[in-house]
């Protein structure tokens, strides 16, 4: 049999690195006790922690640095009007002012972005009061965890772009809805029942709806992560890992 032919790659320069990522909503605390949410999709996890890539200057890193407390709210693939809803808002009234030089808050006022106090009303979503945190989680979210602030690294020191962050949670409390839960066990989604909302390169997809093969990885028993994550919480549920 022929070998199959390899397609020559090329190099190219994209000005953005968005390969796919789930759309997170960040719920944090205004000064003023109001609520601000963030759609945003630079986060990836490690154990019970999860790194958040942010402007420094945004209204959600301004809230979380100086409160300590987020909800990480995870949308799922029928929640794309809510997001593009969000999409180009603001809390920061100091986009309304930025000028040339000031970085991304400039970036922003420059490509439309509108400053909105009220960020569940202008999506339509429900505040749903948190256990462990002042934030409110959002209630249509599929997956909901309750985080603190556990480091602020910064990010770009070498370039002449600065102004971005990476911030590192730890999640205290994982809420989610019952439809994604897997049967018969107490603390594992289902991950045939949960559909992301995935943000690549500025547009938005959900999963495929099947698996496209056997993972081995799925061989290990998610159980044996557990000195990684949070122990089991005796107050979220009374029911037993098989």
């Amino acid at each position: 049999m022929a070998p199959i032919p390899i397609e020559a790659s090329q190099t190219i320069s994209p000005p953005i690195f968005y390969w796919g990522t789930p759309v997170v909503l960040i719920t944090t605390e205004n000064e003023d006790g109001t609520s601000n949410i963030a759609p945003m999709s630079s986060a990836w996890w490690l154990g019970n922690r999860c790194m958040l890539g942010l402007g420094a200057v945004s209204q959600t890193t301004i809230n979380l640095i100086r409160t300590k407390q987020c909800v990480l709210n995870l949308a799922s693939d029928n929640m794309a009007g809510a997001v593009n809803a969000l999409a180009k808002t603001t809390g920061s009234k100091e986009m309304l002012t930025a000028a040339k030089g000031t970085g991304y808050l400039y970036f922003k006022r420059m490509n439309g972005y509108k400053y909105v106090p009220d960020k569940f009303g202008r999506s339509g979503l429900t505040p749903a009061d948190s256990d462990l945190i002042r934030p409110p989680r959002i209630a249509e979210c599929p997956a909901q965890m309750e985080a603190v602030l556990k480091g602020v690294y910064e990010m770009m020191q070498d370039a002449e772009m600065k102004g971005f962050i990476a911030l590192e949670v730890q999640v205290l409390r994982t809420h989610v809805h019952e439809n994604i839960r897997m049967a018969g066990h107490a603390n594992r989604i289902d991950p045939d029942k949960w559909h992301p909302l995935i943000m690549s390169f500025q547009e938005l997809y959900g999963l495929g709806r099947k698996k496209t093969s056997e993972s081995i990885l799925a061989e290990i028993n998610e159980e044996g992560y557990r000195p990684f994550s949070n122990p089991v919480d005796d107050e979220a549920t009374t029911e037993e890992e098989e």
